[in-house]
């Protein structure tokens, strides 16, 4: 049997071709739009992340739950003391503020609910002007977690 020099070349190309198309993208994690943030007891939290005006102003608005382990970050573009509102929030959550250095300058603990159709929905804000990023995990969980004020977490910064 005689096999033609082109026939040799296009074949292993075409498996090639054929083996990555039925792999898995290695880089689906990174595609999720999740970033992985280590908490001081180790365990990782899956952010969403929120670094757009529309994003922060919409953030976890209208979601019936947030698993443990899932949160989102507010990454905003100057240290201030970035005020959080809850209207439309229907999960507790807890409210962390951090500083440049990924340092938590304020924690607020299971912020209520609130489905007011007003505007008279509590804003959480923190005590110091150094806050760069805010961290929304759920309502109950910070503890566990072992944040605190002064702990620092741990992410690729975005």
């Amino acid at each position: 049997m005689r096999v033609s020099n082109s026939l040799i070349v296009f074949l292993p190309l075409l498996l090639m071709a054929l083996s990555f198309a039925a792999a898995p993208s290695p880089t689906l994690a990174a595609d999720s739009g999740l970033l992985p943030i280590r908490t001081p007891s180790g365990i990782i939290i899956q952010a969403e992340i929120a670094d757009t005006p529309v994003k922060r102003a919409t953030g976890l608005m209208y979601r019936e739950r947030l698993d443990k382990d899932h949160g989102m970050l507010f990454i905003f573009g100057q240290p201030l003391p970035w005020t959080i509102w809850m209207k439309n929030t229907k999960i507790a959550l807890d409210l962390i503020w951090l500083d440049e250095n990924k340092r938590v300058t304020h924690i607020e603990r299971q912020v209520p609910i609130c489905t007011k159709s007003d505007d008279s929905c509590p804003q959480y804000r923190p005590n110091s002007s150094d806050a760069i990023y805010v961290l929304e995990i759920a309502g109950g969980t910070v503890d566990s977690y072992k944040i605190e004020k002064g702990s620092k977490l741990e992410f690729k910064s975005p």
